[in-house]
């Protein structure tokens, strides 16, 4: 008879037995814990039709194993049934397919500890009382128990090979309720160490950027420190050597009037957009306010080096500086630059550090700035409104002077005059130039109120103003005034001609400073200037040859050099098709250079002496 025909009713009346009992675990019966072991220290022993015993030796931590294998014991010897993975020494080893116990657990079957399936003959099933097994083993089981004595092998519950229920599932794996908690404990624990580490990110990136403001004032202020202590040595002896300079330059110039010198371009260099310049000697660098192409462009400072190739580095300005009007390379070789802005800010530029390490607010729009000559921690700067205002170096929170002009017409240029020995001592002397003409303003004595020149007066419009400190010559250009139908003189810039952009008959007037507030005109020319624009002009001082005044030609578009105090011209020099927008010369170079600014182009002269 096949051992798993079962008589009906014998069935039927061991599963009403069964299901009329209520389960009641005995001490010591053995049960699968979570993880599927079995966990009570008994042995459960079945003895088969062929006399065979089926073993399974259990503790309280799961099946006991030996040498890594379940035991069957036949005939009192003990053979293998199944391989499995155990635990030496309390150390975790893999079975015969490379898994570890912990991998194993809820995947195996407690009777062969072997891994159950999801289909076969060794697919997994559960009996009434919810302990899992392969279909084959508990087969075996019920086969070996008879029909009569058949218990769940680890609970003892009574059950029949027909209250088996095949599982359909991939695999089953026993939760343990307590490490779910742990888990969710964890997981909560990490979010809240998350967030705390987000906070502190945020802490950090405001400390590093709390660190580089830091940085930077002290970077900034050690560059103040090391220019007012290299201010502090040199002004002592730079006032006295300036005028003995000034006298001895003179008596050469006297001695020497028979000689000549001629200027021969160099080099010609490419600059998109600039619009004015000055030289840092020391630096052997050209520094250019430039507008960058497109629209609404930028406004940068260039730095250019003469020194081939010429290297270009480019220092955007803050915003709200707006475009650069005037720009000044300190003459106290401490390589600063003052720059004058529509943006109503008056800037202070370390050519160094390429960082703007001062800035004052103006009231209105800056047109012009200067150095002082006899105290170079002095600034100027000239207003939209005709408003002079006076800066120190050394206090930045406010300016030292405002002073209203004597017109409300922008002031286009500054120039600080050498200290003259017919003013008190203490008095620093300012030249300025307006649509109205030239004017002085004194600074630190009882006298301050500022007073046009008269030798000015009735020439026209005043457009531009060269001054050479060491020998007070000053040559300033006019333009026509332009008569209303009223025929009511106005002293401001001509309006739009007809047609915009062509030169008009205009004049160069030389004036020589004499004593403290006088001035006598010497001289004046005729000239081709400039009928929207205010261009720019210099003088040139050779040292051992008469001075220079240099100035644009607008009908011809040539660089006029013109013997002082004669107003002779010397020589032409060629220039771009372009109206002259700027010029400068350094005689601190070697050789000496003379840099013309004309639209996008600069040219380089150099000097010949004969």
């Amino acid at each position: 008879m096949d051992p798993f025909t079962v008589d009906e009713e014998t069935e039927d009346d061991e599963e009403t037995e069964g299901e009329a009992e209520d389960y009641i675990p005995l001490e010591g019966s053995t049960r699968v814990s979570q993880n599927g072991a079995v966990t009570s220290d008994q042995a459960i022993s079945v003895n088969g039709g062929s006399g065979e015993v089926l073993a399974l030796r259990v503790s309280d931590e799961g099946f006991q194993e030996g040498g890594g294998e379940m035991r069957r014991v036949e005939g009192g010897e003990i053979s293998a049934m199944g391989s499995s993975s155990s635990s030496n020494g309390g150390e975790t080893q893999e079975g015969s397919d490379g898994w570890v116990q912990d991998q194993i657990d809820g995947l195996c079957c407690p009777i062969c500890m072997e891994a159950w399936t999801s289909g076969g003959e060794h697919q997994v099933c559960c009996l009434p009382c919810g302990h899992i097994y392969g279909i084959s083993c508990i087969k075996k089981w019920f086969q070996q128990c008879g029909r009569s004595s058949g218990k769940c092998p680890q609970c003892k519950r009574k059950c029949t090979l027909r209250n088996v229920r095949t599982l359909y599932a991939s695999r089953v794996v026993a939760v343990d309720e307590d490490l779910r908690k742990k888990i969710r404990s964890l997981e909560a624990k990490c979010a809240s160490l998350e967030k705390k580490n987000a906070d502190w990110c945020m802490k950090e990136s405001d400390w590093h950027k709390r660190e580089a403001d830091l940085h930077l004032q002290v970077q900034q202020l050690i560059e103040r420190t090391t220019y007012l202590e290299r201010l502090s040595s040199e002004m002592h002896g730079r006032g006295s050597g300036l005028v003995a300079a000034r006298g001895h330059n003179f008596a050469e110039n006297f001695g020497r009037q028979g000689s000549s010198c001629n200027f021969v371009l160099q080099k010609e260099l490419q600059v998109d957009g600039a619009r004015y310049f000055d030289i840092d000697a020391s630096g052997e660098i050209l520094v250019i306010a430039r507008r960058l192409s497109g629209t609404g462009g930028t406004h940068v400072l260039t730095k250019m080096s003469l020194i081939a190739p010429h290297e270009i580095e480019d220092i955007l300005l803050p915003s709200g500086t707006k475009a650069v009007k005037d720009l000044r390379v300190s003459p106290a070789k401490c390589r600063l630059a003052l720059l004058a802005s529509l943006g109503k800010k008056l800037s202070v530029l370390s050519m160094e550090s390429n960082n703007v390490i001062l800035t004052y607010d103006l009231p209105m729009a800056a047109w012009s700035c200067s150095w002082d000559l006899n105290s170079s921690h002095y600034m100027y700067a000239g207003l939209q409104n005709g408003m002079l205002m006076v800066f120190d170096m050394r206090q930045t929170a406010r300016p030292m002077a405002e002073i209203s002009g004597p017109t409300s017409n922008p002031i286009h240029t500054i120039h600080s005059v050498l200290h003259n020995s017919t003013l008190p001592s203490g008095v620093s002397t300012l030249l300025s130039a307006s649509s109205v003409g030239l004017c002085q303003w004194n600074f630190g004595g009882s006298e301050e109120r500022p007073f046009l020149v008269p030798e000015t007066k009735n020439h026209g419009v005043c457009i531009s103003l060269a001054h050479c400190p060491s020998s007070d010559d000053i040559v300033s250009t006019f333009r026509p005034k332009v008569e209303m139908s009223n025929e009511i003189a106005v002293s401001q810039y001509s309006p739009t001609p007809s047609v915009m952009g062509q030169g008009m008959q205009g004049s160069h007037v030389l004036l020589k400073r004499v004593g403290g507030n006088c001035y006598q005109k010497l001289g004046s020319s005729c000239a081709n200037v400039n009928d929207v624009r205010l261009p720019r002009s210099a003088i040139i001082d050779l040292q051992s040859h008469h001075p220079l005044f240099v100035s644009g030609d607008e009908i011809t578009h040539e660089l006029v050099l013109q013997e002082l105090p004669s107003l002779r011209v010397s020589q032409r020099l060629k220039s771009q098709k372009h109206p002259l927008r700027d010029v400068k010369y350094s005689h601190d170079l070697s050789p000496s250079l003379l840099c013309c600014l004309s639209e996008d182009t600069l040219q380089f002269f150099s000097a010949k002496f004969s």
